[in-house]
């Protein structure tokens, strides 16, 4: 026991993940209506909050000179974070996760191309021929936070399975919406910082290829990269996936080695603890230590940036985005091909998308429903990836143009869509009864994760 309560804060990142994740959506909800308040109260400093976003912020170093609206940086800069945090996570789930395997990728993969493709499809049969057809990517996106965050309401009665395949899905859904911005949404390139950019990430791959473990190395040269991107036409955003590519994400010592060491450690801290004498100064600084041996750069660079982002970035962004004045004129365009697209993409061709393709790939034979999951199961994490909210709205930034005549209504729709869609996946989640045999199959994994497992 002694061991576990030690060991315990040390594992299972997958745990401390989803409750920052399902915590942080609750903030972002929270944001997101704050923002919509104050931008439809004609009253007091309240009337001036949208202008706030237009202020601009000048910086100017090394002889740099950046100027460009709060918004601007918000969206070009920090959120060059969260995608740095997102590329972090696809390289953990490839790596060490639930997508480091064909076997266990099959499904979330599955999921996630029908989740992205069928959106995509009902989308362009509804905007076909129209000025907003350049929309496509924005109903593809899934909300990891707010999906994370529906689930942590309904507790226990969901199994540990399902939350993997959710997690698994939007870090897949994720990948392709980076891939959709890269090659659809960037609308003109200067080649020299171009060159420029690729010559600073491939400096990155040699200080990885060479075992250059410092984050000092790499943040620095990150943001030499960002500014680049920037500036090449490409979207800066992109940078942080690049970046995350870069950073190591292997353990400094071989599994052999690192049990060994874990042993040695553990038994030291169990003698300290029992003692009379124990210094629990001592007690904390093998634990730092043990935390710093089985832990890679890429996964503490996460651990650090985690709460940053999802308490701090997301909630911004969310804020800044959804200062909607609304009046009976967007309400009216909710009938409009660009909106009937978007929620009928997320609210529809999400669940439709991510059942039809995970019930393709059992049936196939290339994946199985893990123990305890039902079919119920995948269709509630299927509704529940319609809510897009930050990434839709991040594409709809990109696809329409800010200040465009469709913005307000995409962002309404994507409002819309993604309070239907976190409704009726709670709902449909909620009627699904949760099998004894996997509760008792939760209970003995955490034991032997926690008692077995090196590090995750």
């Amino acid at each position: 026991m002694i061991i576990a309560k030690f060991v315990r804060p040390l594992i299972r990142p997958f745990v401390e993940f989803f409750r920052l994740s399902a915590a942080g959506g609750i903030v972002l909800m929270i944001s997101a209506a704050l923002a919509l308040i104050l931008a439809n109260i004609d009253w007091g400093p309240a009337r001036y909050f949208p202008a706030i976003w237009s202020e601009h912020l000048r910086l100017t170093f090394f002889g740099v000179d950046l100027d460009e609206s709060l918004l601007h940086w918000i969206n070009d800069g920090l959120m060059a974070v969260f995608f740095l945090i997102v590329g972090l996570e696809i390289k953990r789930e490839v790596t060490n996760g639930e997508l480091s395997s064909m076997r266990q990728a099959a499904l979330p993969l599955a999921g996630a191309i029908g989740g992205m493709v069928v959106p995509a499809l009902l989308y362009v049969l509804l905007n076909r021929g129209t000025p907003t057809a350049g929309g496509w990517g924005i109903p593809m996106a899934t909300d990891i936070a707010f999906a994370l965050a529906v689930l942590q309401l309904l507790g226990p009665r969901i199994p540990l399975a399902v939350k993997l395949f959710l997690t698994a899905l939007a870090i897949v859904d994720d990948l392709g919406a980076v891939m959709v911005i890269a090659l659809f949404y960037t609308r003109e390139l200067h080649l020299n910082y171009l060159y420029l950019g690729l010559g600073t990430w491939g400096v990155l791959l040699l200080f990885n290829w060479l075992g250059a473990r410092s984050l000092w190395v790499y943040l620095p040269l990150g943001i030499l990269l960002w500014y680049f991107t920037l500036e090449s036409g490409v979207h800066a955003t992109l940078a942080g996936v690049l970046l995350a590519v870069t950073i190591p994400g292997n353990i400094r010592y071989k599994r052999p080695e690192l049990l060994a060491m874990i042993d040695e450690r553990l038994t030291l801290l169990k003698d300290e603890f029992n003692s009379a004498e124990g210094d629990p100064a001592t007690v904390a600084e093998e634990l730092e230590y043990l935390s710093e041996a089985i832990s890679s750069p890429a996964q503490k660079l996460e651990q650090r940036l985690h709460g940053v982002v999802a308490f701090g970035i997301i909630p911004l962004f969310a804020f800044a985005n959804t200062s909607l004045a609304l009046d009976a004129s967007v309400f009216g365009e909710l009938g409009s091909p660009l909106a009937l697209g978007i929620i009928l993409g997320l609210v529809v061709g999400k669940p439709l998308g991510v059942g039809a393709m995970a019930w393709g790939a059992v049936r196939l034979g290339w994946a199985s429903l893990p123990k305890g999951v039902l079919w119920r199961h995948i269709w509630g994490a299927g509704m529940l990836s319609g809510i897009g909210f930050t990434m839709s709205l991040f594409i709809t930034l990109l696809a329409l143009g800010e200040n465009s005549p469709g913005e307000a209504v995409a962002k309404l729709a994507i409002l819309v869509a993604s309070l239907v869609a976190g409704t009726a996946g709670y709902l449909l989640m909620r009627s699904t009864p949760k099998p004894i045999e996997a509760e008792e199959e939760d209970a003995k994994a955490e034991v032997a994760t926690i008692v077995q497992s090196p590090g995750a």
